[in-house]
């Protein structure tokens, strides 16, 4: 299922399902070869020790960054070794293709997200550093990455994330558990709105980046980026960790955002840090929208966005006096009120969407659920 509540802790999972600015590990022509490979290589890279610096907007951010690394509470999971120290301490930036964070923090924004900043030029995942950290830095705050070599994605499985990418997780805190499994759409619109704002700017083509339900960014047919959330519910409140990976730079093994505009002769090419403070402006914005009125005032938008208004889908039904369920086409409608996919079938009944759980294709096996 996209979401499941328990007892003790809601998870919203957003679930990265191919290739794009993630390389899957495993290939089943070469399983073998490659699964050894990857394994030899992340047990490599694990006992390596990863630098972490700290830097925030304004000077109050600044301290508190200061304070974060004099409190040496950070960790990493499975034991990596981890050094913090502030950007202040940093040597200056040479290498081209590390995340410059001066440009980033000249271009954002926002009052709450992305002030305070954890970048590293490489991390198990970004997603584990918020996660496993959530309560030793401030709600907001974000950790970026020029390379991953633990990343997650659907079920636990291990993605490789190479340079070129955007690979970032930030904090977020919700008490409205009902609007929380909707908050994935508003990180991927975020992004798509980001990213169209800095076409825009910049006097260079749009890039018609659209959104597949639930959490995957796509462009021009190929995938380009996916979104991973996980969310805990602690204190009655919920304490959401979101990662974000987009294609920036990578032209295989599908495309990237600055391969479509060199295919539209556009001299521009994005940069990371662009991206990043841009997809901020547009998600504090977003976002607030979404904790005050719902989700319904972005739903307009949103369908704009995405591929899905009108496309027809096959459904499975299981009747209780029938072995194998029954298969049936239904027209994709918009969202319910729950987040799931609400269709019509050919007799106008009025239905949810769900996938399977079983398929890294959200539509391959989808189950009906019938609205009143």
């Amino acid at each position: 299922m996209l979401f499941n509540s328990l007892p003790t802790s809601f998870y919203c999972f957003l679930y990265v399902q191919q290739t794009f600015s993630f390389t899957r590990s495993f290939h089943k022509k070469i399983f073998s070869l490659s699964a050894s490979v990857v394994t030899a290589s992340a047990r490599m890279e694990s006992q390596l020790p990863c630098v972490l610096v700290l830097s925030g907007k304004s000077l109050t951010e600044k301290e508190l960054a200061k304070s974060i690394k004099e409190n040496s509470s950070l960790k990493l999971a499975d034991d990596v070794k981890l050094r913090t120290i502030l950007q202040s301490e940093m040597e200056m930036q040479s290498e081209k293709d590390k995340f410059n964070i001066d440009t980033y923090m000249a271009s954002l924004m926002t009052t709450s997200f992305g002030r305070i900043l954890l970048w590293s030029p490489r991390l198990p995942s970004t997603q584990d550093v918020v996660s496993l950290n959530f309560s030793e830095i401030p709600i907001g705050s974000v950790c970026i990455a020029d390379l991953q070599f633990k990343g997650r994605g659907r079920s636990q499985n291990v993605w490789e994330s190479p340079k070129g990418s955007l690979l970032f997780s930030f904090t977020i805190q919700m008490e409205d558990g009902r609007v929380v499994p909707l908050l994935q759409y508003v990180v991927c619109l975020a992004m798509t709105e980001a990213i169209q704002d800095l076409a825009l700017k910049n006097g260079i083509p749009p890039l018609n980046v659209r959104i597949k339900w639930p959490n995957d960014l796509y462009l021009d047919g190929l995938k380009v980026g996916g979104i991973l959330c996980t969310s805990k519910y602690s204190s009655k409140k919920f304490n959401i960790s979101a990662g974000v990976g987009l294609n920036v730079n990578n032209e295989k093994p599908t495309t990237s955002l600055n391969a479509a505009l060199k295919k539209l002769n556009s001299g521009y090419q994005l940069q990371r840090e662009e991206i990043t403070s841009a997809f901020f402006n547009q998600f504090e914005h977003l976002f607030h929208i979404l904790i005050n009125q719902g989700f319904q005032p972005l739903e307009e938008l949103y369908y704009k966005t995405w591929l899905h208004s009108g496309q027809r889908v096959i459904v499975q039904e299981q009747k209780e006096d029938q072995d194998l369920p029954i298969e049936n086409v239904v027209t994709i409608q918009g969202l319910t009120s729950s987040g799931y996919l609400m269709g019509i079938t050919d007799t106008s009944e009025i239905c949810e969407l769900h996938p399977d759980g079983n398929s890294f294709d959200f539509f391959k096996g989808l189950v009906k659920r019938k609205l009143n």
